[in-house]
């Protein structure tokens, strides 16, 4: 009981969830002013979304716990988003809702542009501090961890496991976090630890956890701060890797386990591709990976010299 309390204090210092009654106000009141803004009547929105006028005023006012399909039929009928009705944040002011227009209208190379120039010109760090910080992405069995420890000693930098110092933040084992508190409580814990050694190291080996990439501020802030590498395993070496640490739980329905760790892998593949450098591990041994990596971060270093020379040139 003790452990719980003193894990549910630090969880309310990390963030403050909105209880449900101010949730529905929340809500509430961006549906009235979106209607408002679009110039539609309480009955013209009622006719339009199918939805009784009743119930429409007393959503507004907060006190309506409306369905999802009745929330994206009143969405539809004032041309508003289901994802911006919902929304917990607060109203965004014009200029983000317009830059928001402008990016949707964007390629994903367009996009990719976009994004590195306003990292160079509002707050990225620079390639040099982004080299200092090396971190590993990838699903749990690919080998960071080992990796890791050997990079770490090569490059005279300290090795962190992402998900220790969460352990240290929070008092409790992961498993404990998840339980107690769930997914929620667990991603806050991991945004603010990722924040508190990027700010305290200016050099480090990081190894993260698998699902961090499923959260998109904290990949964004990864990404960003970070030389970012997947090292990437075919799924039966993930499987292999985790059942050497010890979990046997693979092993009591190994056709499920396989499929699910497939399943998985598949979904974040894209996210994982979003790295840096992409490190191959089938066939290697730890030994050959750590000397791809040290060659590929020497090759990047000296091509970001020349093309200092040629610009200085």
């Amino acid at each position: 009981m003790k452990r719980q309390t003193r894990l549910a204090k630090k969880s309310k210092a990390v963030a403050v969830d909105l209880s449900t009654g101010d949730y529905l106000a929340l809500l509430g009141e961006r549906v009235r002013m979106m209607r408002n803004r679009r110039g539609m009547s309480r009955k013209a929105l009622a006719k339009q979304s199918r939805v009784s006028e009743r119930y429409l005023a007393e959503l507004e006012v907060g006190k309506g716990n409306c369905s999802i399909v009745l929330l994206r039929r009143i969405g539809k009928a004032m041309g508003v988003p289901l994802a911006e009705l919902i929304d917990e944040r607060p109203e965004r002011d014009v200029e983000h809702l317009l830059f928001h227009q402008l990016l949707e209208r964007l390629s994903s190379a367009e996009l990719r542009e976009a994004r590195e120039l306003l990292l160079s010109r509002h707050g990225g760090p620079s390639s040099e501090a982004r080299r200092a910080r090396i971190a590993l992405i990838g699903l749990r069995g690919s080998g960071k961890s080992t990796l890791g420890k050997m990079l770490g000693a090569k490059l005279a930098a300290p090795f962190i496991e992402l998900d220790r110092e969460i352990e240290k933040t929070s008092g409790s084992a992961l498993g404990e976090i998840f339980e107690m508190f769930g997914q929620p409580t667990f991603r806050r814990f991991e945004r603010a630890a990722l924040d508190a050694v990027i700010d305290k190291h200016r050099h480090f080996v990081l190894a993260t956890g698998g699902s961090l990439v499923t959260e998109p501020g904290t990949f964004e802030r990864l990404l960003t701060a970070c030389l970012t590498i997947w090292v990437r395993a075919k799924p039966g070496e993930h499987m292999s890797r985790v059942i050497e640490q010890g979990d046997l739980r693979p092993m009591a329905d190994n056709k499920r386990a396989m499929d699910d760790l497939v399943s998985i892998l598949k979904s974040r593949e894209p996210l994982y591709a979003k790295a840096d450098y992409v490190l191959e591990t089938a066939g290697k041994t730890p030994e050959q990976s750590l000397r791809e990596i040290v060659s590929w971060l020497e090759g990047a270093a000296d091509a970001k010299v020349r093309r200092l020379a040629r610009l200085g040139g």
